[in-house]
């Protein structure tokens, strides 16, 4: 394997008819169709006849929709729509980290690549991949952008700090294998991110260009390991993310300057020399988003656009301007940026993957009868299981626990939100459920502002409650570098300042390393998720109904905080 892609080899595995259909297409495309086809589209919204359009004026090759909050019957509806309208078949792509609820509305949460790592058993991310790959199935998408292969060694990781699956390479590699089998069982192409690796810094590709600082041996020995073995399995997709790797740059460009260094969307000595030479990929490379910073900060986007295909990437994923981006490809074709022979290649990269998974054959057609599975409750019991082997507790150093209706009746509940961050997953909008589900099991609860200041009797506090509940719901992605707990003003009542008065339960909902912010709480447990199977069970563990499965990695703590631990 090499530059040029075998079709006939590994994840392709095309029989002779099959690479016909390969190369018939591409001599039958005018260069217009030629140019589309190395685009992912992002739509606005599930508007057929607007998509319709679009891809009759551009061509697209691949299709990711905006809202997974979208219900499963309107994308089911949008995506025959693309079917019925797309001259060569496309790929429509979803994010599911978790399970199906990446897809739609109605998709199940399963297990986030932390949730994963803390049970410890591969069959929660197999079941995480299995629900995601059959809700993809059943709504008409073809195509999973997941899991994160990403390891993350640095706490601080504002990006993959619940997405990835452990922090060295084995347990990557244990959870992610188990979770693709998930996906492949289902017949969709595969896909993994965000090569060369995020994890080691604590800075975000959405924001800024992303630096893997690791040595050439280091990296070889971690994420290289990752890869090759993915790579070997028959991968379909790698995703490669604004991300750089200056170390092994400058050991395959020994004359570079850190001037010359780029992300590794718009880096030949990476794509070409490392992935597709060093590694033997023969798959399809695709960007990651392409309005995010990383790639804006590398050079003039005009440049970029015809760049990253130039530089050994296929697909470019989503359009931030859809005249002026397409106008940017050709005129890269037209003026050679983009070869004949680079431009051939990724086509029967991007053909190649449709006809791996009979796109060309007219498989992988949803049908009404289908959409039945979409929140069954066969997903839903998977769920629950993952739940159960996830939800973990990191520290009860005053044993605590258990709280019981019965011994601690009044529950003061706090609840930490952060949809006033303005980040693409806002978290929030739980309090009124966690409320729910404490009161069914008998705990008379009164929900505290977020807004007081600090101040009051501490008398009054001891007198009209048992225990508190601080239920942290924040999540900080693509909207700020370093990611800390937003208190709602300074000194705010919401900072767990009872600790010696009461007992104070602490529940991360999705980050993992809040004790770098509360490391005053003495009972502090990591749920992962704020969806009402896991907060219902994670009463449950707190009452000692069900014991805490659980097992944390050394990350949450901080990098070591002696005062988080006590």
């Amino acid at each position: 394997m090499g530059e040029f892609v075998d079709l006939k080899a590994k994840p392709y595995n095309l029989s002779d008819e099959d690479v016909a259909w390969v190369e018939d297409t591409i001599t039958g495309m005018s260069i217009e169709e030629k140019i589309g086809q190395l685009f992912i589209s992002h739509n606005r919204n599930l508007d057929v006849d607007e998509a319709q359009e679009k891809i009759s004026k551009y061509h697209y090759g691949g299709q990711r929709y905006k809202d997974a909050g979208s219900a499963a019957r309107d994308v089911f509806d949008f995506t025959t729509g693309l079917r019925e309208v797309a001259k060569i078949p496309m790929l429509v792509a979803a994010n599911c980290d978790n399970g199906g609820d990446g897809a739609c509305e109605e998709g199940v949460y399963v297990a986030s690549g932390a949730a994963c790592e803390a049970s410890g058993d591969e069959n929660v991310s197999y079941g995480a991949g299995l629900v995601a790959g059959e809700t993809c199935r059943a709504i008409g998408v073809n195509w999973n952008f997941d899991p994160c292969v990403d390891i993350l060694y640095n706490w601080r990781n504002t990006i993959v700090n619940t997405r990835a699956y452990g922090t060295d390479a084995d347990t990557v590699l244990k959870h992610t294998r188990a979770y693709l089998r998930g996906i492949t069982e289902n017949g969709l192409a595969t896909c993994v991110k965000h090569f060369p690796g995020d994890g080691t810094e604590e800075r975000d590709q959405h924001l800024i260009l992303g630096v893997n600082e690791l040595s050439v041996e280091e990296w070889e020995e971690s994420f290289g390991k990752v890869y090759r073995t993915l790579i070997d399995d028959g991968l379909h997709s790698i995703m490669v993310g604004h991300i750089a790797l200056p170390e092994y740059s400058k050991k395959l460009r020994p004359e570079f300057t850190d001037d010359d260094i780029m992300p590794a969307t718009l880096a030949p000595e990476l794509l070409t020399d490392l992935l597709k030479g060093q590694l033997g990929w023969n798959g399809l490379t695709i960007t990651d988003a392409s309005h995010m910073i990383g790639f804006a900060a590398a050079m003039k986007r005009k440049d970029a656009v015809p760049g990253c295909i130039a530089a050994g990437c296929d697909m470019l994923l989503f359009f931030r301007d859809e005249d002026e981006d397409y106008e940017s490809m050709m005129e890269g074709y037209r003026s050679g940026v983009i070869t004949d022979e680079r431009l051939t290649d990724a086509l029967r990269r991007i053909l190649g993957v449709k006809a791996s998974i009979g796109l060309h054959r007219g498989e992988q057609q949803p049908t009404e009868e289908g959409l039945a599975v979409v929140g069954s409750q066969k997903h839903l019991d998977i769920a629950a299981d993952a739940a159960d082997k996830a939800i973990t507790l990191v520290k009860n150093t005053k044993d605590q626990l258990p709280i019981r209706p019965d011994t601690h009746p009044r529950i003061e509940l706090r609840y930490l939100s952060s949809n006033e961050a303005g980040a693409i997953y806002e978290g929030g909008g739980a309090l009124d459920m966690i409320k729910e589900e404490l009161e069914a099991v008998g705990f008379q609860v009164t929900v505290a502002r977020g807004d007081e200041r600090i101040g009051g009797k501490v008398s009054d506090y001891v007198r009209d409650f048992d225990a508190t509940f601080t239920f942290c719901d924040q999540r900080g992605y693509a909207s700020e570098n370093a990611y800390r707990i937003r208190w709602a003003n300074p000194m705010s009542a919401d900072i767990p300042w009872q600790v010696w008065e009461k007992p104070v339960v602490f529940i991360g909902m999705n980050w993992t390393t809040h004790l770098y912010d509360v490391p005053m709480v003495k009972t502090f447990i990591n749920s992962y998720k704020n969806t009402r199977e896991v907060v219902r069970q994670t009463i449950q563990k707190i009452m000692g109904e069900s014991e805490f499965k659980g097992t944390p990695n050394e990350l949450v703590w901080c990098g070591g905080l002696w005062e988080a631990k006590r």
